[in-house]
C-alpha cells in the first residue's frame, strides 16, 4: 500500500507521457498521478482557463486519505506553487522542477517566442521540431514515442503563461508550511531566480535546492532517475 500520493504536473506544450516509468523509479510506497493539463495530451481541445486548471488540481488532491505532495515541470511547477500558495497548510510537500525564474522575464519570454513561431510553422511542423529536439537532448526513445503519441499541443502556450506572468511569483512561497524541492538542470532558463525562491519560503531550512549536472530545461525528461530519486526523498521514502 502507497504512503504518499505524489502529483506530477506536466510541462508547457507537452503531456502527462512526459513521466513514462517514474512510477516504477519512485516504488510502490507512491501514488503516482500524472493529469494532463487543459488544453494539453487527452485534454488538447479544452481551452487553458485557471479556473479549470486549479480544479483538476483540487480534484487530484482532495481524492484521496494519503499526504499529497504536489509537483510540476516548468508550467506545471508553477500551477503546483500557485495551488499551494492558495491551500499553504494542505500539501505534504512541494516539488519545482524547472520553475525557480520569476515569471516574466527571460524565461517566460521564450515561450512567447514560441507562440510565436507556432503561428507562422503550423502545428504539424512544430510537433516534428519539438520531438527532434527531446530525442536530441537525450529523452528515452519510450517516453518521447508516447508523448508524440498522446499529441503535443501549442495552442495553450499564449493563454498559459500569460496567465503565469500575470498570476505567479516567488512571493507565493511565503505562507506555504511544507517542505519545498527546488529541481533545475545546470543548463535551465528557468533556474535563474532560485535563490530569490528560496529566500521567499516561510522557512528555508524546510528548501531543498538541487541543480542536476550538465541538464537542461528538460532534465525531467532526460535524467528521470536523477530526478526521481529528489523526488522520493521529498515524499520521505527515500
Amino acid at each position: 500500500m502507497p504512503d504518499v500520493r505524489l502529483i506530477l504536473l506536466h510541462g508547457t506544450q507537452l503531456n502527462s507521457a512526459q513521466w513514462l516509468g517514474y512510477a516504477d523509479l519512485l516504488g510502490p510506497r507512491i501514488e503516482l498521478v500524472t493529469p494532463d493539463l487543459p488544453a494539453h495530451g487527452i485534454r488538447r481541445d479544452e481551452p487553458f482557463t485557471w479556473e479549470s486548471t486549479m480544479a483538476l488540481v483540487d480534484a487530484a488532491v482532495a481524492g484521496t486519505d494519503l499526504p499529497v505532495v504536489l509537483g510540476g515541470h516548468s508550467l506545471g511547477g508553477y500551477l503546483a506553487a500557485a495551488y499551494a500558495a492558495d491551500h499553504p497548510t494542505r500539501l505534504a510537500g512541494l516539488a519545482l522542477l524547472g520553475a525557480a525564474g520569476e515569471p516574466g522575464g527571460m524565461g517566460s519570454a521564450s515561450y512567447r517566442t514560441i507562440a510565436r513561431i507556432n503561428r507562422r510553422l503550423g502545428p504539424a511542423r512544430m510537433t516534428r521540431i519539438l520531438d527532434f529536439d527531446l530525442r536530441k537532448l537525450g529523452t528515452p526513445p519510450a517516453m518521447a514515442d508516447a508523448l508524440l503519441a498522446r499529441g503535443y499541443a501549442f495552442d495553450g502556450v499564449t493563454p498559459a503563461w500569460s496567465l503565469i506572468t500575470e498570476k505567479c511569483s516567488s512571493s507565493q512561497l511565503a505562507e506555504v508550511t511544507c517542505p519545498i524541492l527546488l529541481c533545475a538542470g545546470q543548463f535551465d532558463q528557468l533556474r535563474m531566480h532560485t535563490r530569490r525562491y528560496a529566500a521567499a519560503a516561510r522557512s528555508s531550512s524546510d528548501v531543498r535546492v538541487v541543480t542536476i549536472p550538465r541538464a537542461s530545461h528538460a532534465f525531467p525528461l532526460t535524467h528521470a532517475g536523477q530526478t526521481a530519486a529528489e523526488l522520493r526523498r521529498l515524499c520521505r521514502v527515500e
